[in-house]
């Protein structure tokens, strides 16, 4: 028998990715849990064993003892503003309070272990707050001429383009000053703490990726690289898995 030409994950870092949940409806009427396929299949196909994880900050140590990584991704809702220290919320804001107790959780369990860590627009947005951040709870309120961040067109297209800085690790992994992005989200990050490099931005701008360069790996970007629109989504992929593999 000829040998099989399948990928080998023998020795391939776990990645931990946090899923979306819903209460009931849709899928199931009962509650339910949901990623979509794209997220796993980059994780794979960059070379790690993807490992979706239930919302249970109860477990949330015990989750980190099994992963290399951990992937925060993104879901049509938001953070909570009273994390950033927010005194109102704006009436666009949508919580998933469940989710994010998890989320927030594994995270800085993460970020205590240094394990890498890649967030993806709602996850990029929880990174920056957990890293001491704060957001802006409606684009269209508070950036002028704002560009259309929750993209008119199909995900799988661009909608608009990010400047990369390049002496940032997003630079060094992509070796780009400009990529082509999606999104979709109508919060963004505000400000950042003093140890964090913001690294891309749009002409807006609209901030689009964070980093903590003090740590191995810790990447935020606020578009959806898992759609491999741009060579930089892939080289992502790709630069995370890796560092998780050392």
């Amino acid at each position: 028998m000829g040998k099989s030409k399948s990928k080998s994950f023998e020795h391939a870092p776990v990645i931990g990715v946090t899923a979306d949940a819903e209460d009931g409806g849709g899928y199931s009427a009962l509650p339910w849990y949901a990623l979509r396929r794209n997220y796993a299949d980059a994780v794979a196909e960059a070379g790690g064993v993807p490992l979706i994880l239930p919302h249970r900050p109860d477990l949330a140590v015990h989750y980190l003892d099994l992963i290399d990584g951990l992937l925060v991704t993104g879901g049509a809702f938001d953070v909570d503003p009273a994390l950033f220290g927010a005194e109102t919320r704006h009436d666009s804001v949508v919580l998933k309070e469940g989710r994010t107790d998890f989320e927030m959780a594994i995270l800085r369990g993460a970020l205590d272990r240094d394990l890498p860590v890649l967030g993806i627009c709602g996850g990029q947005q929880l990174l920056a707050v957990a890293l001491g951040g704060t957001l802006i709870q409606h684009i269209p309120d508070e950036v002028p001429n704002a560009l259309a961040h929750e993209q008119p067109n199909p995900r799988t297209e661009p909608g608009h383009t990010v400047t990369i800085r390049a002496d940032t690790l997003l630079g060094r992994i992509t070796g780009q000053t400009t990529a082509a992005v999606n999104s979709a989200h109508h919060q963004a990050v505000k400000s950042v703490s003093a140890r964090v490099t913001v690294n891309a931005w749009t002409d807006d701008g609209v901030i689009e990726g964070i980093e903590d360069p003090l740590r191995p790996f810790c990447l935020g970007v606020q578009w959806h690289p898992e759609y491999a629109i741009d060579p930089a989504d892939t080289a992502i992929f790709r630069a995370f898995v890796a560092a998780a593999g050392r």
